[in-house]
């Protein structure tokens, strides 16, 4: 746990360093979050198709939606936020002929109902 999902457009392919975004984005949700560096997972999801503004094939986006568990306080899920959304910006490439849209949203996990269970690997039982 923490569970990212990160969609982009499949334009911003090559300009977005999705493994280097991934590694300093969990490191960032461990150091402000307190989130655990085993439990944090990240998913990409490259969108081909989208209707970004007026649709014209100028715009790009990057929105990470990030799910915690609940308790953390407005101000660490804020200060979260600025991080993750400057790290997106750092791992993308300018792209000048493109207008790229960042976003960023951190939802609660409810404490009380969510579950997980991790299977160790052969071997290290």
């Amino acid at each position: 746990m923490p569970h990212t999902t990160v969609e982009y457009s499949g334009v911003l392919a090559d300009a977005f360093d999705r493994p280097g975004f991934a590694k300093d984005l969990h490191s960032a949700i461990v150091s402000v979050a307190d989130g655990r560096a085993g439990g944090c997972k990240t998913r990409f999801v490259r969108q081909d198709e989208m209707y970004i503004a007026d649709g014209s094939p100028h715009y790009a986006m990057v929105h990470i939606e990030i799910a915690l568990l609940s308790g953390r306080t407005a101000e660490t899920k804020r200060a979260l936020n600025q991080v993750v959304l400057d790290l997106a910006r750092e791992h993308t490439e300018a792209t000048p002929r493109l207008e790229v849209q960042f976003s960023v949203n951190i939802r609660d996990l409810d404490r009380e109902t969510y579950l997980g269970h991790t299977e160790p690997r052969a071997g290290d039982a």
